[in-house]
C-alpha cells in the first residue's frame, strides 16, 4: 500500500529488489508499484516521496521517479 502525505492510502502490490552498491555503501532499494484496479489516486505522484506500507506492517519512503501507463 502507497500511502500520500494527505492520507490517501492507494492498495497494490510492490516489486522490491536491490541495486548494486556503490562505494561499499548500503545497496539501494528499487522497484516497482502496481496499484489494484480502479485505483488511480498516484498519477500525479512523479517527484513525490511517498511511504510503502508493506504486508507485515513495516514502512520505508519511497521516490515517485515515474509513472506508466497501460493496465
Amino acid at each position: 500500500m502507497l500511502l500520500s502525505a494527505d492520507g490517501t492510502r492507494t492498495p497494490g502490490t510492490a516489486a522490491l529488489f536491490t541495486e548494486p552498491a556503490r562505494n561499499g555503501r548500503t545497496p539501494p532499494w528499487a522497484g516497482d508499484f502496481r496499484p489494484t484496479a480502479g485505483s488511480d489516486s498516484i498519477k500525479k505522484a512523479v517527484g513525490k516521496t511517498l511511504q510503502l506500507e508493506l504486508p507485515a506492517g513495516r514502512t520505508g519512503r519511497v521516490l515517485v521517479q515515474a509513472v506508466k501507463g497501460g493496465r
